[in-house]
């Protein structure tokens, strides 16, 4: 059996891909109201359910603080931040936002906003985006987390890729599909420009503390990818495996997050450099057809389904998930465990909680299950 590890030495022993002491626990996102939901569980000092759009500062530390005291209470390895990029209401009451870049999303009360326009609407518009950099104010939550967490945990830091960063400016993610066929040179040049955005977004992070990049954008849908594998070979697989290579240079393990059906392009994923894929969705991928693909060139994490099991499966039915899961993934290592997505509204806080408890129960090494 392996000597005990530390948080961050665990998920980073995982990402090599390696087998570490135990299984690490790692998620993605968890939504506010899911951070009060699971506050409850440990503390009656939690703050009201509310957007973030619609907090100030205080009341983001607040929220900061609370998942960090979460997050220490179940004992998870990863800790994962994003950029907190101040969005204003486009008037009173009204469910539109606007973030600093131009991009306007539409408020939902289940999942993250949807942009509905951006600032790009032509070659023309380029100019607009041209040379755009990430505000150090941006990285507040991974500064607050990793001062919280302290380095013994691995600090992930999620950062939107070339392919959502390219369709949030354009406003929509069909406008830029269609770019992919209309007009291949303008969608060239949007990726460069986003590219360079996200590579100095990772020097950022690399300087704020984080161990680990989590690439942002989905690529697929439950069937299958969303654009052509050759669409993807030409307008992102040059451009991810850039980046990969910026974060490598900079000390940095990177994972590739994307629902969906990602076996048209997986080999391309792991030829780009990626240390892991996350979430291998239920819904359409085997993990253990995954791991066996995968085993020994990258990691792979989640699985624990967060569509049904999580939101209305018993503890019991949640316990047993994740003792399969284990059983078909983390033989050999190279596997980390977290949802098939996020912890989002709709998630039973009891669930979430029996999954963390049973990571740990079935998860030591060598595993015999």
């Amino acid at each position: 059996m392996s000597e005990t590890m530390t948080s961050k030495e665990r998920i980073l022993k995982a990402l090599e891909p390696g087998e570490p002491d135990r299984v690490p626990i790692f998620e993605m996102g968890i939504n506010e109201a899911s951070i009060v939901g699971l506050g409850r569980h440990f503390t009656d000092d939690v703050p009201p359910v509310k957007h973030i759009t619609d907090m100030t500062p205080e009341e983001q530390f607040r929220y900061m603080d609370l998942l960090g005291f979460i997050l220490g209470e179940l004992g998870n390895d990863g800790v994962s931040t994003v950029f907190i990029i101040r969005k204003e209401r486009l008037g009173q009451g009204e469910d539109l936002i606007r973030d600093k870049y131009g991009t306007t999303y539409r408020l939902s009360d289940w999942g993250e906003p949807l942009p509905v326009d951006g600032p790009v609407q032509g070659r023309a518009d380029l100019g607009k985006v041209a040379g755009m950099e990430p505000d150090p104010m941006d990285y507040a939550m991974l500064r607050f987390m990793t001062a919280k967490m302290g380095a013994d945990v691995a600090h992930f830091f999620a950062i939107p890729g070339p392919f959502r960063f390219s369709w949030q400016l354009r406003g929509a993610m069909e406008k830029l599909l269609l770019d992919y066929g209309i007009d291949p040179e303008f969608a060239l040049e949007l990726a460069r420009i986003t590219t360079d955005f996200t590579k100095a977004a990772i020097e950022m992070a690399a300087d704020a503390g984080a161990d680990v990049v989590a690439l942002e954008g989905d690529l697929a849908f439950n069937t299958s990818t969303l654009m052509s594998p050759d669409h993807y070979r030409r307008f992102l697989k040059p451009f991810h495996a850039e980046i990969v290579e910026h974060a490598h240079q900079k000390g940095m393990k990177i994972v590739k997050h994307s629902d969906g059906n990602l076996w048209p392009i997986l080999d391309d994923l792991v030829e780009c450099g990626f240390d892991g894929v996350h979430p291998i969705q239920p819904q359409c991928m085997e993990i253990v057809e995954v791991k066996a693909h995968m085993k020994g060139r990258a990691a792979v994490l989640g699985n624990i389904d967060c569509s049904y099991l999580l939101p209305f499966g018993t503890e019991e039915e949640v316990r047993e998930s994740v003792r399969e899961t284990i059983r078909a993934a983390a033989p050999g290592g190279g596997y980390i465990i977290s949802s098939s997505n996020s912890i989002h509204p709709g998630v039973k806080p009891e669930n979430y909680i029996a999954m963390i408890r049973a990571a740990k129960e079935y998860g030591t090494y060598p595993i015999d299950l």
